[in-house]
């Protein structure tokens, strides 16, 4: 199992990705956690080598007696990317994962590239706030506080149509270490970066909820926005848990902000690299190889705008637009791209299975002889790769 010991205490750790990729750290919510950014997984290994951790007090890491303050629980990241010989990494923080961010942004620049702060706060209510839920906890466990903080972590939509996400969180919150959400709860309590936070100056992206109960935005998502030095903001649908409560839209903005400085500064790069992701090396250089003084800037607009600008968009993963790039293809009746994106899909990943699915829609919206067509196209390039 992945656990370092980091200070006497035991850290679960995991991971994951490329390792030539830069880092990302994930830091989770209050009552959470590594597992509450599950949804954003699959897209963000796609550009970064991902380190989830379960901060002290929660999940499988240790649970150290006694009230813990947001410096140990920011200095506990450090140890555990130090022990992974991990120098500088982007962050991403929810709630107390964001409280996290804003102290090492602030005693620990130097390790930060860029950091999402997500239904965060400078400071958090009020200390008879947080003296009321420890208490509450420890007068009666988790359990004493579940509902509520449901209803403050989802909306009231989520929560009734019982909710997947909705569902896990709540198993995670009332599995949670009683002594070690306490002890959290003191470091929430005593947070207050609200006159230091023009001192900051990496680059930050402020992710909010319009109907957050435990950070509304106008109180802090908006403050945080405007005192961070050029920072950039994004308000989304939903409750506490914006990540879970709007995943897609949550990955988009975060993938978008945290990408944009390596993909913006050179569009015809970024496009060629993209190119020979979906369609081959092979291919991209018979295209470079045969292009002439008539063709050469049309080969360069579609390499800076369609694979540099669009397909390298973080809004949708590869194969969603090669099924879709295959569908309108095919209603199009432009078969010599459909076959050229269907045989360089099988090639990297497309199933026959998945080509049966987008040709079905194709058939009921573009009508059956399009769908026809495309099926016997795909038969022939299943029956060429198999001889192959």
């Amino acid at each position: 199992m992945p656990f370092l010991n980091v200070d006497d205490i035991r850290l679960f750790y995991r991971l994951e990705g490329r390792t030539d990729l830069p880092v990302l750290a994930l830091s989770h919510s209050l009552g959470c956690d590594h597992e509450m950014w599950a949804p954003q997984m699959p897209d963000l290994l796609d550009h970064f080598q991902v380190l989830r951790f379960d901060t002290r007090g929660h999940g499988a890491s240790g649970v150290p007696q006694g009230d813990y303050t947001i410096e140990q629980l920011a200095r506990d990241l450090l140890a555990l990317a130090d022990a992974l010989r991990i120098d500088k990494f982007a962050l991403c923080g929810l709630s107390m994962g964001g409280a996290i961010g804003q102290w090492l942004a602030l005693h620990a620049p130097a390790r930060l590239t860029s950091m999402v702060l997500a239904n965060t706060a400078a400071k958090f209510g009020t200390t008879e706030l947080w003296e009321t839920r420890r208490n509450a906890v420890r007068d009666g466990g988790m359990a004493a506080i579940a509902d509520l903080t449901m209803q403050r972590f989802f909306s009231p939509e989520m929560l009734a149509r019982g909710d997947a996400f909705a569902q896990s969180t709540r198993a995670v919150f009332l599995g949670t270490d009683p002594a070690g959400y306490i002890g959290c709860c003191a470091a929430l309590r005593d947070v207050d970066h609200r006159a230091v936070l023009g001192k900051i100056r990496v680059l930050t992206l402020v992710i909010g909820s319009d109907s957050d109960p435990s950070t509304p935005w106008a109180e802090n998502g908006a403050v945080l926005a405007r005192e961070l030095p050029g920072a950039k903001a994004v308000v989304l649908p939903g409750a506490h848990l914006s990540n879970l409560a709007r995943p897609r839209s949550f990955t988009a903005a975060a993938l978008q902000f945290l990408l944009t400085k390596d993909t913006a500064t050179d569009s015809l790069e970024q496009g060629l690299r993209v190119r020979r992701q979906v369609l081959g090396d092979e291919h991209v250089e018979r295209s470079m190889a045969s292009a002439t003084e008539l063709t050469r800037d049309f080969q360069e607009l579609i390499t800076r705008y369609a694979w540099g600008a669009v397909w390298s968009r973080p809004g949708l993963d590869q194969r969603t637009r090669r099924l879709l790039v295959l569908a309108i293809t095919a209603a199009m009746s432009r078969w010599e791209e459909f076959r050229l994106h269907l045989r360089a899909g099988l090639q990297h990943g497309l199933e026959a299975c998945d080509l049966k699915e987008a040709l079905l829609q194709a058939a009921i919206y573009a009508g059956v002889p399009a769908a026809n067509t495309g099926f016997h196209i795909a038969k022939e390039e299943i029956d060429r790769q198999v001889r192959s």
